[in-house]
């Protein structure tokens, strides 16, 4: 592993073996996860996201689901060990799950039991990972992670249920769960899912403020590109089932490279182009059926650029200025274009 580097998912393949077919979720993902940086994934819904991210926290559904090849290196910053998450016995794994590496899933509503108070699914989660741990002290840690996600009233609230908060409430409830264990890396997908967007912005920024108090890394698994321009560092760009650009959030802004990323960025209203009076462009056509994905790059039926060998053969991925990545035909060297 990259020393700088806390997380190396490296060449992940996993299939899904279904009754309506085979599907092949993901071939050839790589990305790093540098120490104290957010890596932004983004992409439409289906494009392997969530499976990644289930992937590094081995929730994958069993046996439908199965990792054909790849490594998931984690660096455990306590012993400076490296270790393989995908060789790991289901125990050790456990320690690792939600005490390591914790994970804010999509649609709280349903990702919060709706039996339990809030702060005694917090405390479950600390007493998990701290047995050793008073029932008392875990409600104290309970109030005291509700107090630093910002709800009001932290001492009434904890006894409250899911149904009696708002959805940025239940939110903030799932990032404090996640964060009450003080991992070193936080998975958050979809964070501000059917929330509006002031409550989108508190929830980012609130984010941002626990990573500088923590000290952790961030994976930001999103569809929308604009809310990762000011909350990543870098970010990776994904396609049925593989990443397609790789670079810094600055770079992808001023010089994307896929013709996806392309279509994506023009999908964003811009203020200085009109704002919400703006026409938008589309990205024309659908995702393929994840059954029967189209030869060749899965893109070219959707791409502008398409021509003969995008159709035939996958493209490579390539390095066009340092840690800038594409999968494309048209940055290859070697590739002469023929309409």
């Amino acid at each position: 592993m990259d020393k700088s580097n806390i997380l190396e998912i490296k060449d992940l393949h996993v299939t899904f073996y279904t009754e309506d077919g085979v599907v092949r979720a993901l071939h050839g993902v790589s990305y790093d996860v540098p120490e104290n940086e957010t890596l932004g994934v983004v992409g439409e819904s289906g494009c392997g996201k969530s499976v990644t991210a289930l992937s590094v926290m081995r929730l994958l559904p069993r046996p439908q689901a199965r990792v054909e090849q790849g490594e998931i290196w984690f660096r455990d910053k306590d012993t400076g060990e490296e270790i393989n998450l995908l060789n790991l016995p289901e125990e050790h794994m456990r320690h690792i799950r939600g005490n390591k590496i914790s994970m804010i899933f999509q649609e709280p509503m349903t990702a919060l039991n709706p039996v339990y108070t809030v702060g005694d699914q917090i405390e479950e989660a600390v007493l998990i990972h701290n047995p050793k741990m008073s029932q008392k002290e875990a409600r104290e840690r309970a109030i005291e992670m509700l107090k630093t996600v910002g709800i009001p009233a932290p001492e009434k609230r904890v006894d409250d249920f899911p149904h009696q908060m708002s959805g940025g409430m239940r939110q903030r409830v799932m990032i404090a769960m996640a964060l009450s264990t003080n991992p070193e890396i936080l998975i958050a997908d979809e964070p501000t899912t059917a929330l509006d967007v002031t409550i989108q912005a508190q929830i980012l920024e609130l984010m941002n403020k626990l990573q500088e108090q923590f000290g952790m890394s961030i994976i930001l698994i999103t569809h929308n590109l604009g809310v990762v321009a000011q909350n990543a560092d870098k970010i990776a760009v994904m396609y049925l089932g593989r990443i397609v650009e790789k670079a810094p959030v600055r770079e992808i802004f001023h010089d994307p490279k896929h013709p996806y990323t392309e279509g994506l960025l023009a999908s964003v209203p811009r203020l200085d182009k009109g704002g919400l009076k703006e026409h938008l462009p589309g990205i024309s056509g659908s995702l393929p059926s994840p059954y029967n994905p189209p030869p060749g790059c899965k893109f070219h039926p959707r791409c502008p650029y398409a021509f003969d060998k995008c159709r035939v053969e996958e493209p490579p991925q390539v390095e066009i200025s340092p840690g800038h990545t594409v999968c494309c035909w048209l940055h290859t060297k070697e590739e002469t274009r023929h309409e």
